[in-house]
């Protein structure tokens, strides 16, 4: 459960992860944005560029790993934090495990592809060598609505 006294710390930052989600919709990708923290800097921020990469791995997260793992000159995330808008799938979720990330926090939960406990929950995988710390619900509202905008504008133009 988020501590009260550090609900402003990670509300900003989810603020920051949906800045990132808002540069994906306006190039016309599904809007999701990441960052992730170190101690109190951000190290990584990235958004989906999975339409404009014409590359179907280039989602938040696993942009946002690379960048952090670059800056940081390791291939651990070991003491760092991410902050996503949508709870993160399969692909993104097994990276966070190996690459040892301790805590994740999403937005809203993706009831069809959500891999940290709305279909599967690969972060805290007993049978994994990593167990990632989660919780889901920061700024929430914000982070479906972005969602829920950008599909009913795409059904709209169909």
């Amino acid at each position: 459960m988020l501590n009260p006294d550090d609900n402003k710390i990670h509300e900003a930052l989810m603020r920051e992860a949906l800045k990132q989600a808002k540069r994906a919709k306006d190039a016309d990708e599904v809007p999701v944005g990441a960052v992730i923290v170190c101690g109190r800097d951000i190290i990584a921020r990235a958004h989906n560029q999975i339409e404009t990469l014409k590359d179907p791995t280039a989602h938040a997260e696993m942009i946002a790993i690379t960048q952090a793992t670059n800056y940081l000159t390791s291939k651990w995330l070991q003491d760092c934090t991410l902050y996503v808008t949508i709870e993160p799938c399969s692909m993104c979720a097994g990276a966070l495990v190996l690459s040892r990330i301790d805590k994740v926090y999403f937005g809203a939960p993706d009831p069809k592809t959500g891999a940290c406990g709305s279909v599967v929950n690969i972060l805290q995988n007993e049978k994994l060598n990593h167990k990632v710390e989660v919780e889901g619900g920061v700024l929430a509202d914000e982070c479906s609505a972005i969602m829920s905008d950008f599909f009913k504008k795409k059904r709209m133009k169909s």
